[in-house]
């Protein structure tokens, strides 16, 4: 499995063999979704340390359990992050070089998916 880093690179190859690594839209939504996931990764790593439940101290001294607040925010995060990745998709398929053929298509997608350029 390829970490994100290199499944980033390989987002950015090709980008660049289509054409839109310089496209405003691209450079703005690929930065979003790489300060998404690196919201998750922390969020997910603090649900893991503490636990998805958290207890709650009330007056005389009774205790609630409630969902950590992280699992909220991890989910919220995660809906934002699929909203922006497919805007990614659209916006490289979309705005992609006109010379390319249908066939670039299914690279494009396979590379998104997490394989390689051929």
């Amino acid at each position: 499995m390829k970490d994100l880093n290199e499944q980033a690179k390989e987002i950015l190859r090709m980008a660049e063999k289509h054409g839109v690594e310089s496209n405003f839209f691209f450079i703005t939504t690929f930065k979003r979704y790489q300060v998404q996931i690196k919201m998750l990764n922390e969020l997910e790593k603090k649900i893991n340390e503490e636990g998805p439940l958290v207890t709650k101290e009330y007056v005389k001294g009774r205790k609630n359990i409630y969902t950590h607040p992280a699992v909220s925010e991890y989910n919220k995060t995660t809906d934002s992050a699929n909203r922006t990745v497919t805007a990614l998709i659209k916006i490289m398929t979309t705005l992609r070089d006109k010379d390319d053929e249908d066939d670039n298509e299914d690279e494009l997608l396979r590379v998104l998916k997490g394989g390689t350029i051929d």
